[in-house]
């Protein structure tokens, strides 16, 4: 068995919350932002750093409303959920500086997501040669900054975005 040390998952292991609860449910309504990796919030929608990110800044966009099924979402709703993922591309880019991005959802039980009954668009930063030898060989994926300095630095970007608010450096940048 391969073992990888990563340490900073233990918060999540240890969150509080209901733990048969919906994670995209119970994380909005902690009074904990940074502490539930919740980086900026809009009027439907939110957007928060995967914990078990692919490259740095892997970040989801995820409607407050829980429901698995994409054609429930009303048009505020949709229209939030592109929007803040366009903010989250803007952020990513001025924060991070990749070379481009993925974005895309798992929708369904056979579509490969872990959590397929609240929707959630998934936004994965990608640089040139960001996929080296270690998955190819050894199946290990090598995540390169730690979740928490990611976390600073698309706080920071989203907070210089016009149209934005930041109540207390520990909660979400707010998408006025």
């Amino acid at each position: 068995m391969d073992e990888l040390f990563a340490p900073w998952r233990i918060d999540w292991v240890e969150r509080d919350g209901d733990a048969d609860g919906c994670p995209f449910c119970v994380l909005p309504d902690r009074d904990a932002d940074r502490d539930s990796r919740i980086v900026a919030r809009s009027e439907h929608a939110f957007c928060l750093l995967n914990n078990a990110p692919y490259n740095p800044g892997h970040a989801m966009v995820i409607p407050y409303r829980h429901t698995g099924v994409y054609g429930e979402l009303t048009e505020a709703e949709l229209l939030d959920l592109s929007r803040l993922t366009q903010r989250t591309l803007r952020a990513i880019e001025d924060g991070l500086g990749p070379d481009g991005a993925n974005t895309g959802m798992n929708l369904g039980d056979s579509a490969g997501g872990s959590i397929d009954d609240h929707l959630h668009r998934h936004v994965v930063p990608r640089w040139n040669g960001d996929t080296n030898f270690m998955p190819v060989i050894d199946e290990t994926q090598v995540i390169v900054e730690a979740i928490d300095d990611t976390y600073e630095h698309l706080h920071a970007a989203f907070a210089d975005q016009e149209g934005t608010r930041v109540d207390d450096p520990d909660d979400a940048v707010r998408i006025v």
